[in-house]
């Protein structure tokens, strides 16, 4: 509803503040990048809990049902947007989302002025790493296009690791 678009477009006003403010404090695109990587992933391993509270959705059975509950639960929920996924021809564990409209650049035209290789919306990329972590599941998430670089639609790919071991915290009571 009306509540969610206003806190959603606080968020992304709060948050090209945050990258200018970084690009201030950081010569480096790369640090930049880590920073915002580093920062989405605290957020993703704290919001899994919210998600599977609200969405109330059942264990994935493989990568491909993970992908899809990504792009359309959770993507939906947190940014009101549905990226579409494709799948690699090569590999059984490597995903695409394909974002055709991406809110976190709805005020920015481009880049900052020789900010070239900055990645502005690693975030979602840690948020993705981090949540899918906490499910147990290992994975390398980064942009492979982004409309901010010129090219026609920003691509987030989803590469699963390994099942990270179950790590069962059981106590004697």
């Amino acid at each position: 509803g009306c509540c969610n678009s206003c806190r959603r477009e606080l968020f992304v006003l709060t948050y090209g503040a945050l990258v200018a403010q970084l690009c201030k404090d950081y010569e480096k695109d790369e640090d930049v990048n880590k920073y915002l990587d580093r920062m989405g992933y605290d957020i993703g391993i704290r919001l899994v809990e919210d998600f599977l509270a609200r969405s109330a959705v059942k264990k994935c059975r493989s990568y491909s049902e993970t992908v899809d509950m990504i792009a359309q639960v959770a993507f939906k929920m947190y940014l009101g947007i549905t990226p579409s996924v494709s799948r690699s021809n090569t590999t059984e564990n490597e995903f695409f989302l394909i974002l055709e409209n991406n809110p976190l650049v709805d005020f920015v035209e481009e880049l900052p002025a020789g900010r070239t290789s900055l990645c502005y919306c690693n975030i979602l990329c840690g948020v993705i790493r981090g949540a899918l972590e906490m499910v147990h599941l290992a994975a390398e998430v980064n942009f492979i296009q982004d409309r901010l670089k010129g090219d026609d639609f920003t691509e987030i790919g989803i590469t699963f690791l390994k099942k990270l071991e179950d790590k069962k915290h059981k106590r004697n009571k």
